[in-house]
């Protein structure tokens, strides 16, 4: 991978994050983190992985939240970003914390 691709998702990852937390005003989308980012090679797909610690909503209805919210997320992503085209932000839910609770869980039975 590339120090240039890395750096640009490391820059995706602060910037969408703020932007979530700042600037997204629907109330189904609370206490979400951007856990991690993957720039394609071409830089056309950003695909975000996000954790919710919001229980009460459910995953599905605010991730249904964040895509609507994708056009607007990524304008303001392009506003401060110097590349020609933004990339196109696909969200997905990020489900490792969950698992390792598991896997914790279970070496605590044994």
């Amino acid at each position: 991978m590339t120090i240039k691709r890395e750096r640009l998702e490391q820059i995706i990852l602060k910037e969408v994050s703020e932007i979530i937390q700042f600037k997204v005003k629907d109330p189904n989308i609370s206490f979400v983190t951007v856990t991690d980012v993957e720039v394609t090679r071409d830089y056309s797909i950003a695909k975000i992985y996000i954790t919710f610690f919001n229980r009460e909503l459910g995953d599905e209805i605010q991730l249904q939240a964040l895509n609507k919210a994708k056009g607007f997320i990524r304008s303001e992503l392009g506003s401060t970003l110097t590349l020609r085209k933004v990339p196109e932000l696909l969200f997905k839910v990020d489900d490792s914390l969950d698992k390792g609770n598991r896997i914790d869980a279970l070496l605590k039975d044994m």
